[in-house]
């Protein structure tokens, strides 16, 4: 008996049905989590500073400040090398604390482009009491003339900063942020110890990280949370649900190959074309994946919970604190 045209086209449309749902891995509903965050009010993307990651129904936990150990006006003291692992021989200040610079600074002239909230995560060293110590060349030690009018040490031209995150003696937490942070070497170089030279200390591309208050979720190579909006859609195919202004505070993630992740789920781990001429974007079991600009510096976790609808993603994909629905 020959199959008729309609009855043909009909079971073509279930298999291409069948093979969207195994794709995007939504053969059965994702079970509901507890609700981790206080939900803020709704809105469509949020404003940036308005997450929290604090307990359920608790208002917005205020982020740390700056140790004192970095404060601006904590003087640098005598300078001196230390050896830190995987890093190299790196500058640090008469506390111990290790001193970077900024890709996006300039050595000749020198100049400094951290400003603003940049200098709260980042304290510029002062020049003022600034002395050569062991291992550190006096003619390579210099100052530059900041927007606000104080004086910042110079190491070799580039600028010098302390991270904020570093609290203790050798740390080098600041190592390769963004790909634009790196410590300093004594001739004011880049520090050249990172696995993928340069001093840059090179992470999976997308990977994870366990949190105090969250749990497990996803980082992009840099350490910055990745989130999803529950506005967006995952089936039968991922659907961005945010474009223009929403963009701005939640960058997408690009296309990262699978081979560079760790800890990631691989079913519906897939790329899909967004339809503002954006390009391409990563998903997590389908769902379209973002960071947040809010969060400054790698383990800020400030988008969980933004408008109700911005939520930290599991490494199945699935949303921290908050139902599918």
């Amino acid at each position: 008996m020959k199959t008729s045209w309609r009855s043909a086209s009909l079971v073509a449309s279930a298999a291409a049905v069948l093979a969207l749902t195994t794709a995007c891995g939504q053969d059965s509903p994702p079970a509901a989590s507890q609700n981790v965050g206080a939900t803020a009010a709704p809105g469509d993307y949020g404003s940036i500073g308005s997450g929290t990651a604090g307990a359920a129904g608790g208002a917005a936990t205020a982020q740390p400040s700056a140790p004192s150990a970095s404060s601006p006006s904590n003087p640098a003291g005598k300078l001196s090398v230390s050896t830190a692992e995987k890093v190299g021989k790196v500058v640090t200040d008469s506390l111990g604390l290790t001193l970077y610079r900024f890709d996006q600074d300039t050595e000749e002239p020198p100049k400094s482009n951290c400003d603003g909230d940049c200098a709260k995560t980042w304290p510029p060293v002062p020049a003022d009491d600034a002395e050569a110590g062991e291992g550190i060349d006096k003619a390579l030690l210099g100052s530059v003339t900041r927007a606000d009018g104080t004086k910042q040490l110079t190491v070799g031209g580039w600028p010098a900063y302390r991270y904020a995150k570093d609290v203790n003696a050798g740390d080098v937490k600041g190592q390769g942020v963004g790909g634009k942070w790196y410590a300093l070497a004594p001739d004011g170089k880049k520090a050249q110890g990172g696995a993928g030279g340069g001093g840059e200390v090179v992470e999976a591309g997308l990977s994870t990280r366990n949190d105090a208050k969250l749990g497990e979720i996803v980082v992009d190579k840099n350490g910055m949370t990745v989130y999803r909006f529950k506005k967006d859609e995952a089936w039968p195919k991922p659907v961005s649900n945010c474009s223009g202004a929403c963009l701005e505070k939640w960058p997408l993630v690009e296309p990262v190959d699978f081979a560079d992740t760790k800890g990631i789920q691989k079913k519906g781990y897939m790329i899909f074309d967004r339809t503002d001429g954006k390009g391409k974007q990563q998903t997590i079991n389908c769902s379209p994946i973002y960071t947040f600009a809010g969060d400054k510096a790698p383990g800020d976790t400030n988008g969980q919970g933004v408008g109700g609808t911005w939520y930290a993603v599991r490494p199945d994909g699935k949303l921290v604190g908050a139902s599918e629905k």
